[in-house]
């Protein structure tokens, strides 16, 4: 898997994320088909990971990918019947795609601007930038709440559990991707503090756990 390659889109099958690499691979674009399941299933915000399918491009090529989606999508958008779910939004519903645009699907994000201009609001570039980059602010907040975590970790690398250098190097190292394909920290800099804390008194004490184990069992 190449390093410098950023989640673009995540799909619950292979199909639907093979036909948007086709996609973009026939207009330039290189891409890479992974799946969301980490080494070590460890996490720590308490939901439930979901496996699915991603789609990885470059970084540089996120805008040009989205502008591809976009004239895609345009050719579906005037075809679409009136039952459409999204007709029957409110119009503070309808901003709420808009800004939550990660959360949705690239045709019902151009089809909400739509029905937003039908409606008389205003809908241009600046607004829908301005958007993004509220959400994107939003989506690098550090994940909150991480003390259970921080407290176990310190118990089960003191006792020379492997479990704490597991939970220290996850507090340390864990990153997430956003929309923009730009990675940040999941926790903040003092969790991550404790994490290096954590890693590094288990690195030290497991050793002096297991050898001491050893010993107990060679002198019965």
């Amino acid at each position: 898997m190449k390093s410098n390659y950023s989640i673009f889109r995540s799909f619950p099958t292979l199909q639907q994320a093979t036909e948007l690499k086709e996609l973009l691979s026939k207009n330039g674009i290189e891409t890479e088909l992974a799946d969301n399941v980490p080494p070590v299933d460890v996490t720590f915000s308490g939901n439930t990971l979901q496996s699915k399918i991603e789609v990885r491009i470059k970084q540089s090529d996120f805008e040009k990918a989205e502008q591809i989606l976009e004239k895609e999508t345009g050719n579906l958008i005037n075809e679409i019947g009136r039952d459409y779910y999204l007709f029957e939004f409110t119009n503070e519903e309808l901003y709420e795609v808009l800004l939550k645009s990660d959360e949705w699907n690239t045709f019902d994000y151009a089809l909400a601007q739509k029905i937003l201009r039908e409606r008389g609001k205003s809908i241009d570039k600046d607004l829908l930038d301005s958007l993004k980059k509220e959400r994107l602010k939003q989506l690098a907040e550090p994940e909150k709440n991480q003390k259970p975590w921080i407290i176990s970790g310190y118990i089960f690398s003191f006792l020379g559990g492997f479990l704490g250098l597991i939970i220290g190097y996850s507090l340390m190292t864990s990153k997430r991707a956003l929309p923009n394909g730009q990675k940040v920290y999941s926790y903040s800099t003092n969790d991550r503090k404790h994490g290096r804390f954590i890693f590094y008194i288990g690195l030290v004490i497991l050793p002096i756990a297991i050898l001491l184990k050893i010993f107990i069992e060679l002198s019965n």
